[in-house]
């Protein structure tokens, strides 16, 4: 799975990138019988929303995640950019488990 991590109106450390590719990693194993067909695509972009606020929603996540047939998309805000991460790996987590239960239907029938 290819992971691509964009960071915007922020710096982009190796510790946040360690713990984008750690989480988004989790994902990859529940689409690894996805990944016959094609490689699959996650698009990671983090934010912070504006520079002069110090309370409130500050940080942004977004991915987007590209499986066969299907794209998924989630978006969290937070006061801490990991909090936001974990919001969208939960967000695309529930997604993916939905998918994988529709195209298990479709294959029964």
């Amino acid at each position: 799975m290819n992971i691509t991590i964009v960071a915007k109106k922020l710096d982009l450390t190796p510790s946040i990138k360690k713990f984008i590719e750690d989480k988004f990693g989790s994902l990859a194993r529940m689409v690894s019988s996805f990944e016959k067909e094609g490689e699959l695509d996650c698009f990671v972009e983090i934010s912070r929303t504006t520079r002069h606020h110090k309370s409130g929603e500050v940080f942004y996540t977004e991915a987007t995640f590209r499986l066969p047939g299907k794209t998924l998309r989630a978006e969290a805000a937070d006061l801490d950019i990991r909090v936001a991460i974990d919001g969208v790996k939960d967000t695309l987590k529930a997604e993916i488990k939905k998918y994988k239960e529709k195209t298990n239907e479709k294959r029964k029938k």
